[in-house]
């Protein structure tokens, strides 16, 4: 068993999106490539309607998939091809943008005015840049949720665990996505795939991450880890819960313009031409 040691703890910066959405990003464009194949992650939540209610109005998206996790408010969305619906708390929504979508996601508060959620962009590889868009939207009770011995609850959205999988499937990235919560006091050592990158953000509580050095963590600290098989976390005198992310890398370069990212400039360039002239929806 080898346990990653810890590359670097990131900490996220505030900014504005959208319409005038306030949150912060854990990790972006000035972090590529670090994070191969993954390429900007944002922390939404928020408790001011304010801050949030503009949302996100129509915008184009080709070459990525964003997924959208939410855990308290909505998010409504709707898009160029006519598909609409609601994410709630507690669902996931998995968007392959392909070749090209033009869609809106406008947040709403939850009874006491609160909208938490979490959105993760994932490249794809120049292979499928293009492919067909589709959406694997999953509510609440299709995730399961698996109880280790030591108490540590896993909400697998992605991936597979003692052999439970997650619902999304068939992602060319071969990603995890998993939100555990760790008890008290308790030490964890979660298996992972040697070459793939690994991802924690911390979203409640407070604990230790790494091996020897036993690096402090609290809410928003966002680690990345070097390679091994193994990542361990322990929390504190409280549960200290993450979103636990991986993926293949790409080692692909990367051509990102806003909301499209493709591997050239010139498919970038052609990308936003198709925007403007109407032809971007294949």
């Amino acid at each position: 068993m080898k346990i990653r040691p810890i590359k670097k703890i990131f900490t996220p910066k505030p900014v504005l999106e959208g319409a005038g959405v306030h949150l912060k990003r854990a990790f972006g464009y000035y972090e590529i490539p670090q994070f191969d194949p993954f390429l900007l992650m944002d922390d939404f939540r928020n408790d001011i309607p304010e801050k949030y209610l503009k949302g996100f109005p129509w915008h184009p998206h080709r070459g990525i998939e964003t997924i959208t996790y939410m855990l308290e408010g909505s998010a409504e969305h709707g898009d160029s091809m006519g598909n609409a619906g609601i994410i709630h708390a507690g669902d996931v929504q998995w968007m392959t943008a392909g070749s090209g979508i033009i869609h809106q996601e406008m947040p709403k508060p939850g009874p006491d005015g609160r909208m938490h959620g979490f959105q993760l962009w994932a490249n794809l590889p120049a292979s499928h840049k293009m492919m067909t868009p589709r959406y694997q939207d999953m509510k609440a009770a299709d995730i399961p949720i698996l109880t280790l011995e030591n108490g540590v609850e896993i909400r697998v959205i992605c991936g597979e665990i003692n052999g439970v999988n997650g619902p999304v499937r068939d992602i060319v990235i071969d990603p995890a996505y998993l939100d555990i919560i760790i008890p008290e006091k308790t030490e964890y050592l979660h298996p992972v795939k040697n070459g793939y990158t690994v991802i924690v953000y911390v979203i409640g509580g407070k604990g230790t991450a790494g091996d020897g050095k036993h690096e402090p963590v609290e809410n928003t600290s966002l680690i990345l880890y070097d390679d091994g098989d193994h990542v361990k976390l322990t929390a504190g005198s409280e549960p200290l819960r993450v979103l636990f992310i991986s993926g293949k890398p790409l080692n692909e370069p990367i051509a990102w313009g806003g909301p499209i990212v493709m591997n050239t400039r010139e498919e970038l360039n052609l990308a936003f031409e198709e925007f403007k002239s109407g032809n971007f929806i294949k």
